[in-house]
């Protein structure tokens, strides 16, 4: 496998980059921080993870940042907060991490189907939290959806959502695996919140197939009457947006016969470390960075020294 590094999207100008901190070693905080290190707008200080042998700490090291083994507590013992905090871990450590950070200040950025902060979809919401301080990414499905149920909810009077999502094994790691129940709750909930419609249903799968399936994301929706030539350009146009920040996204495949259209969405990896068929995590990590590019460029954010920048 060559990683493909993804075309340079505009970079935000600013005068003193943010100071980062990311928190999860696994193949997501590994791309994450080859991410952030292409984004003058963020300075990465620190990775912590727990294994001592993980690759994302390794990966790290490679790029010149700072490591450790001790997780939050490591975060939590610098000199001085960090500016912003990714939590890449899961949603368990969250819920836990999430008290020990809120008193700092910083601008907690969590990328587990937790549900503990408000979330964002960049393309529906913008980057910005309305109020608080921790932003939610809900899933790399929701990532992926809700930018299209959002579109066609507010154009047909859909009753009913359906969003299956399907993504390599080799890139679902441990934390995933184990937010099953978390991924599907949120993926869930925010169907609903963006899109107002309540009988909506979430599914994840996580394919062994050989090649590695690249990731998809289905939606069927149940609405009355819909032109297929009116739904295909609703879905266009979410598309289209949704690539100015991760250009991988597609639309493969769009049919309204009767009362159900289906969807589907494809999201090739533009990475320096992922393959290709991980579009799960290029997503959820490209939406992520966003939100702290527009962050570093906030004229209300508190500078390092205390004081609005």
């Amino acid at each position: 496998m060559t990683p493909t590094a993804g075309p340079k999207r505009t970079r935000p100008e600013v005068a003193e980059p943010v100071t980062v901190a990311v928190i999860g070693t696994g193949a997501i905080g590994r791309d994450l921080v080859s991410k952030i290190d292409r984004s003058p707008a963020l300075d990465c200080r620190l990775v912590a993870g727990r294994n001592p042998e993980s690759a994302g700490l390794r990966y790290a090291e490679s790029l010149g940042c700072a490591t450790t083994t001790g997780g939050i507590e490591a975060v939590l013992a610098a000199p001085r907060p960090f500016d912003v905090v990714f939590d890449a871990t899961s949603a368990a450590s969250h819920r836990d991490h999430w008290p020990l950070l809120e008193p700092l200040g910083t601008l907690v950025i969590d990328l587990t189907p937790s549900k503990v902060g408000q979330m964002v979809a960049p393309t529906v919401t913008g980057v910005s939290p309305a109020d608080g301080r921790n932003v939610n990414l809900i899933s790399c499905g929701g990532q992926a959806s809700v930018p299209v149920v959002h579109a066609l909810a507010a154009h047909f009077p859909v009753t009913y959502f359906e969003v299956v999502s399907t993504v390599a094994s080799d890139v679902a790691g441990r934390a995933t695996r184990l937010n099953l129940d978390e991924y599907v709750a949120t993926t869930g909930h925010a169907v609903t919140a963006f899109s107002g419609v309540t009988d909506v249903k979430a599914i994840l799968n996580i394919s062994p197939a050989v090649p590695p399936a690249t990731f998809r994301t289905a939606i069927h929706a149940r609405t009355a009457g819909a032109d297929p030539v009116a739904v295909r350009a609703v879905v266009d146009r979410a598309a289209e947006q949704v690539r100015s920040f991760a250009p991988g996204y597609e639309v493969v495949a769009c049919t309204a016969v009767d009362d159900l259209v289906t969807i589907t969405l494809q999201v090739t990896a533009h990475s320096d470390v992922l393959p290709p068929y991980a579009g799960n995590l290029d997503i959820i990590n490209s939406a992520a960075v966003m939100v702290a590019e527009q962050y570093a460029i906030r004229p209300d954010r508190p500078s390092r020294t205390g004081v609005t920048s």
